[in-house]
């Protein structure tokens, strides 16, 4: 699936934005991914869509220390967690954006999220968001991470 998302922003960045969903199926298919991976991005891209800053309380972004419940610490690599705080610690990302990484992170069931993922679904959050991305940002979040260098 993740092949997808990198596949879509590659393909669809400079629109602003990708078909709808029929039409993006079609085009998936035709582009060579299976069924099977469509199927489980367009559920991940509808639960994206619904995203919007309006559906979180304004408080959000005036809170303190923000703590991972068991569940989310499941879901998201001690790199990917420890690079969201990197980023919302210098205002790379909003406390509310946050959130929304963590929804579309914990909405693909998978444990332990490597970070290149998460920085993956930054990227698609941000974009979802229609968010003007500084293109050093981008290459930050599409850049494989040396998970030595994390340490």
């Amino acid at each position: 699936m993740f092949d997808i998302l990198l596949f879509l922003f590659e393909s669809y960045f400079d629109a602003g934005s990708y078909p709808e969903p029929k039409r993006l199926s079609a085009k998936l298919a035709a582009a060579g991914f299976e069924e099977e991976d469509i199927s489980q991005a367009m559920t991940w891209l509808s639960g994206l869509r619904d995203l919007s800053e309006a559906a979180y309380p304004e408080i959000i972004n005036h809170s303190g220390l923000r703590c991972y419940t068991e569940y989310e610490e499941q879901r998201i690599s001690d790199e990917g967690l420890r690079f969201m705080s990197f980023w919302e610690h210098n205002k790379m990302i909003t406390p509310i954006e946050r959130e929304m990484i963590i929804d579309r992170v914990v909405a693909l069931g998978r444990d332990k999220l490597a970070v290149d993922k998460v920085k993956l679904i930054a990227l698609m959050v941000l974009w979802n968001q229609h968010e003007e991305l500084d293109p050093m940002l981008i290459e930050d979040l599409l850049t494989p991470t040396d998970e030595a260098q994390l340490h």
